[in-house]
């Protein structure tokens, strides 16, 4: 991906990030970590599927979903405090218009995750 088009970042200046030298994401220095609950989370959902494959007891499979849902909003919840530590600190010092835009981003994917 090319991280210095805005259309292919969804609107994210990439080379103001490497100019001061800092990660291009909020969550870089924990990326090992999300990957690894990433995987485990990857791992629960092919037990799900397996567990439909091998007709197990809805209740069952129910439960394995919430824990599947609990595990991600996790993820989802470091992922918000990452971007509001890094991203929306480092844009409102740029300057104010680029902090609001990165704080209604913020809420924006807040609402998301708040719908879904």
């Amino acid at each position: 991906m090319d991280e210095t088009a805005p259309a292919a970042t969804g609107g994210h200046d990439a080379s103001a990030h490497t100019a001061g030298h800092l990660p291009p994401h909020g969550y870089t220095p924990a990326k090992d970590e999300y990957l690894k609950r990433l995987r485990r989370i990857e791992g629960q959902v092919r037990g799900i599927a397996r567990m439909v494959d091998e007709d197990t007891y809805c209740i069952d499979v129910l439960t394995q979903i919430s824990a599947v849902t609990k595990a991600l909003q996790a993820v989802s919840i470091g992922l918000v405090e990452d971007h509001l530590a890094h991203c929306v600190v480092d844009a409102a010092r740029q300057s104010p218009e680029a902090g609001a835009a990165k704080v209604r981003e913020a809420s924006d994917a807040i609402a998301r995750l708040v719908r879904s």
